[in-house]
């Protein structure tokens, strides 16, 4: 039960991704808009001559806030859509439109109802007492009522679209290939869920609108306990974010607080505004705001500090703490893990780096992370971001809003600070307990942090069942790209296609649900380019850093449509020649995968796809060059057919020469 409890929030967690991913271009449309319509940066850059009102720059820019501003306001509906698409399993384009049809059913279902319970008079009256201290009794509180959609209704914010969208997806995944009886069988299978979806949401309408009241009060009554929890609340909050990175529930607990009244309740410009992340956009697109409210970016400004700061500090705690043999490659691959972090907020892979290694630094980080919330609550940074906190946030909605509406300045003060302490700290902690961080390694296995060399081999297989490949059987080879050998390897280490009931992925995770977890082979999914493998009962999640999408894309191609894959991968090929087995066939497709060295010190002497006679050379390599460059020599080889060829057999001893025997498939 436990489990299954976990790997629903997962699967919600996730889901929650696909709206949050368009945040970062809303964002960025309001950021652009905001800043340079802004009168008090175009007076200190004295540009409202071309940049003014009036201007046909500042009317492109008015556009952008516009076109910024339409996806906040509509983020309910987005999400009803999104996690309804997300969270069904197939035919999920017919998911989406129940989706949106829930959304609208449900909403004008509680409109109605309202409007009979709470007429306009009503409602006015109630506005008035609000304003004036009056007798509210008999009221909805302050703000209930919103425009959604164009719908008269209750302010449900985003909650509203994950009750849809939840809701929709369950449905979805029950009915999507229902039978009806012959004379309905037209409205059956996918045509069957928005049908259910409408009905089951009418309902759900009418029980909200009486419902619901209860439930805001109750959300805003522990909203006003977390805001009058002060500087701790903040710590606490900043403290568990981070702490459930590790396990991918993140997005389900910081979510409530920056898209609903959890988050707080403002008045903007004339509209009432829930949650803090809205709240935030919508000053930024409101010319009236003077100062951003540090009640609302608490839960966000945290993050500048020790994601642009503290973790490049760690970084180069590791760089230096790593044997100078090594050095090289792990300065590369920490430089381009650091860059990410700062530029973009993305810092999994820095995180997961010293998460597996070393769990206490993994600790310190999340008490220090919360801390750097505490500090920006208490200095009153108003720096808001889109979903992470990298540098293109800080400049779009800290630097270029000027320090008098943002206090952006106290960031890199109390970030240079935080840069000391994650150094010095990191490489004490390192050296006195020896964590086996990247390019501290006893033995020669590789150095990486998210990611191996790119699987980018092209590889044919014979299509001729029963005979020899090539020109004399008359078959002809197909050519397996590089993503469907990358997934095939991960669909194998995951225990096989019928082990897998569900994948999706976040922005650096593949987030994968099995039958049997037991199954799971983490040394092969490390070998696809991962940097670690998570296991939570039926859960499983592999960690790849940024190009998980694309990952995850090849995967669940492979899934509906599997294929067979060549019978050796490897990240280098040996250069010895492999004996025959028994009988063997006379021919072979050869795979060739290049080594993380690009092709420097190895020379190829087949292409990929070509068919080879056994005993005919693959590779040669330049050991010294190879070890020269920090890499080591260990070559690994996965059977990713071995069910079907049997395990491969060793016959080579403890040290070969060239041209000795390797090993044998039968």
């Amino acid at each position: 039960m436990k489990d299954q409890l976990f790997a629903t929030l997962q699967r919600v967690g996730r889901a929650f991704m696909l709206p949050i991913a368009i945040l970062p271009v809303a964002g960025l449309f309001l950021g652009i808009g905001g800043s340079f319509t802004n009168e008090t940066m175009l007076e200190s850059f004295r540009l409202q001559d071309t940049m003014g009102e009036g201007t046909f720059i500042n009317d492109i820019l008015q556009v952008m806030n516009a076109a910024g501003g339409i996806i906040f306001a509509n983020l309910p509906i987005i999400f009803a859509i999104a996690v309804a698409l997300a969270m069904a399993r197939q035919n999920k384009a017919v998911a989406a439109l129940a989706g949106a049809i829930g959304f609208f059913v449900m909403h004008a279902s509680i409109g109605a109802v309202e409007a009979f319970r709470f007429p306009e008079e009503v409602r006015i009256a109630c506005d008035e007492a609000y304003a004036t201290g009056g007798d509210t009794t008999g009221c909805l509180p302050a703000g209930s009522f919103a425009d959604v959609v164009g719908i008269s209704s209750l302010q449900m914010g985003v909650f509203g679209g994950i009750i849809v969208g939840l809701g929709v997806a369950a449905l979805h995944n029950r009915y999507h290939n229902i039978k009806l009886p012959q004379v309905l069988s037209f409205f059956g299978g996918e045509r069957f869920v928005p049908i259910v979806s409408a009905i089951t949401y009418l309902v759900v309408g009418i029980v909200m609108a009486y419902l619901w009241p209860y439930v805001q009060i109750g959300i805003n009554q522990l909203g006003a306990l977390v805001r009058n929890s002060g500087l701790a609340g903040t710590l606490i909050y900043g403290i568990i974010e981070r702490s459930l990175i590790p396990f991918g529930l993140h997005h389900v607990f910081y979510l409530p607080f920056w898209q609903t009244s959890l988050g707080g309740t403002m008045e903007v410009c004339g509209n009432t505004i829930q949650g803090a992340q809205n709240i935030f956009f919508a000053q930024l697109g409101c010319g009236e705001t003077e100062k951003f409210s540090v009640e609302a970016t608490r839960f966000m400004a945290g993050k500048f500090p020790f994601m642009i700061f503290g973790l490049p500090g760690a970084a180069l705690a590791m760089y230096q703490a790593a044997n100078p043999a090594k050095r090289k490659v792990v300065g590369s691959l920490l430089l381009s893990a650091t860059v990410t972090a700062m530029l973009t907020g993305i810092t999994e892979p820095l995180e997961f780096t010293f998460l597996f290694v070393a769990p206490v630094l993994y600790v310190i980080h999340a008490l220090l992370a919360g801390v750097s919330f505490m500090l920006m609550h208490a200095l009153g940074v108003g720096v808001g971001q889109t979903f992470s906190g990298g540098l293109i946030d800080l400049t779009l909605f800290g630097i270029l809003q000027g320090p008098g509406k943002s206090s952006w300045y106290w960031i890199p003060i109390v970030g240079a600070v935080y840069f000391v302490i994650y150094y010095f700290l990191f490489k004490f902690l390192i050296a006195r307990f020896n964590f086996k961080t990247p390019g501290r390694e006893d033995d020669d296995s590789e150095v990486k942090l998210y990611s191996r060399s790119d699987v980018d081999a092209k590889t044919g297989r014979n299509t001729s069942a029963g005979s020899s490949s090539g020109a004399e059987g008359g078959g002809t080879a197909t050519k397996v790209d590089e993503d469907t050998m990358l997934a095939a390897s991960v669909v194998k280490g995951l225990g096989g296609l019928d082990n897998i009931t569900d994948v999706d992925n976040c922005i650096t995770r593949l987030r994968t649900e099995v039958k049997d977890s037991s199954v799971v082979d983490d040394a092969l999914l490390k070998a696809t380019g991962a940097s670690g493998v998570m296991k939570s009962g039926r859960g499983v999640q592999i960690i790849y850093g940024p190009r998980v999408t694309a990952v995850a894309h090849a995967v669940r191609e492979f899934i509906e449509n599997p294929v067979d894959v060549p019978e050796l991968e490897g990240g280098a090929a040996a250069a010895a020649a492999v004996e025959s087995a028994p009988e063997p066939a006379t021919e072979r497709v050869a795979t060739v995968v290049r080594a993380p060295l690009a092709g420097h010190g190895f020379d190829a002497h087949v292409a990929a796809g070509d068919v080879v006679d056994v005993g005919t050379p693959l590779i040669t390599f330049d050991p010294e060059k190879i070890s020269a460059a920090g890499y080591s020599l260990t070559t690994p080889v996965v059977v990713t057919n071995a069910a079907k060829v049997g395990d491969p057999i060793l016959v080579a001893a403890d040290e070969v020469k060239e041209g000795n025997g390797l090993f044998v498939i039968t």
